[in-house]
């Protein structure tokens, strides 16, 4: 099943909106087929790896990290593919949350198939979170918080310069990780300070490119910055609080959609609505602050470089208050690594 989730990765920003599914066959004790979902509309993770296992999967056992689909849809039902290729056992990590497909561990118990649900379920799950927060009908999109600090948790020196703090591992990483997101958000003084592109420039081409969302709050982002002048090439929203008309008219004409709200939560909701089902938030400190405050980060990427810039330094977050440790939230770990000389931090909230 740790091969299957790792096979699964693979599919990272490629299969959106399906999920990341990847499938293991074990014959006499070794595996004989791999497969994963590489691209949306493409082979099942399933099919993938029977058609690698060949005439070896009669009999065989199948491991997959999804509950097989019970439905033909762009693809065969994988549930009927089993079945017609003689799998003996079949071993699942999760059940399938979708109502259209779920019911696949039914149709291959009624085939007379050996099942066995739960295997690494947790790790499943956390593979494709955003995924499964997608398929309930309302609310907002998956938020992961993605930060690179210094040990002190500092994101930027006195002058708010901040480039670079990590090193070269870790911002490929970052491109990886933005490739699976909808969309990608900075605070308005981020905006203005680094004047980002924020694309994604790395391995993967995420089959839609993410759109940038800038909250802006109360601030003014110069017409001549990266992100407007880009802004009918790529995908730009900007969520503002108090634009002037003529402000809001000269956004919009370069290209910009416009959300004239305050209120974060209900920001996501509009965002939720245009098809955006997860947001990767990648500063400031103050925006940061407010995502947690409010309880709207659902994974945390903490990337930690071997550098100290001390009190002077920018905080990480800001004008969030614990009151006491007894009320403070503990989140789970998922991930620890090493990208290079800096660290990788992946928690999730409980």
């Amino acid at each position: 099943m740790r091969r299957a989730l790792e096979l699964a990765r693979r599919g990272w920003g490629r299969v959106h909106p399906n999920p990341m599914v990847g499938a293991v066959v074990l014959a006499d004790g070794e595996v004989v087929g791999e497969g994963f979902h590489a691209e949306f509309g493409g082979p099942h993770a399933e099919a993938a790896a029977l058609a690698a296992a060949g005439d070896r999967a009669r009999g065989a056992t199948l491991v997959t990290t999804l509950e097989p689909c019970s439905r033909a849809a762009k693809q065969p039902a994988c549930a009927d593919l089993m079945a017609a290729r003689g799998i003996r056992r079949v071993v699942i990590g999760m059940p399938d949350p979708n109502p259209d497909q779920s019911g696949g561990a039914d149709r291959l118990a009624a085939a007379g198939i050996e099942v066995e649900v739960g295997c690494l379920r947790d790790d499943a799950e956390r593979l494709n979170a955003a995924w499964i927060k997608s398929l309930v009908p309302t609310g907002r999109p998956f938020v992961a918080l993605k930060l690179a600090t210094s040990l002190d948790h500092r994101i930027a020196d006195p002058a708010g310069h901040s480039r670079w703090i990590s090193g070269d591992e870790a911002r490929d990483w970052v491109h990886w990780f933005r490739a699976g997101f909808q969309a990608i958000g900075v605070g308005g003084r981020t905006a203005q300070v680094d004047d980002p592109m924020l694309t994604v420039r790395g391995a993967i081409e995420p089959r839609h490119p993410p759109t940038r969302v800038v909250f802006l709050g109360g601030r003014r982002l110069g017409l001549e910055s990266t992100l407007i002048k880009t802004a009918r090439e790529i995908p730009t929203m900007v969520v503002a609080d108090g634009l002037s008309a003529p402000d809001a008219a000269a956004l919009t004409d370069r290209g910009v959609e416009l959300i004239a709200l305050a209120d974060l939560g209900e920001a996501l909701g509009l965002l939720r609505d245009r098809g955006i089902d997860s947001i990767v938030i990648e500063g400031g400190g103050r925006l940061a602050g407010s995502f947690l405050a409010q309880g709207l980060v659902d994974r945390f990427a903490w990337i930690v470089s071997p550098v100290w810039l001390g009190d002077r330094g920018i905080p990480a977050i800001r004008g969030w208050e614990v009151p006491s440790l007894l009320q403070a939230e503990r989140w789970v770990v998922a991930e620890r690594r090493a990208l290079g000389q800096d660290t990788l931090l992946l928690f999730d909230r409980r």
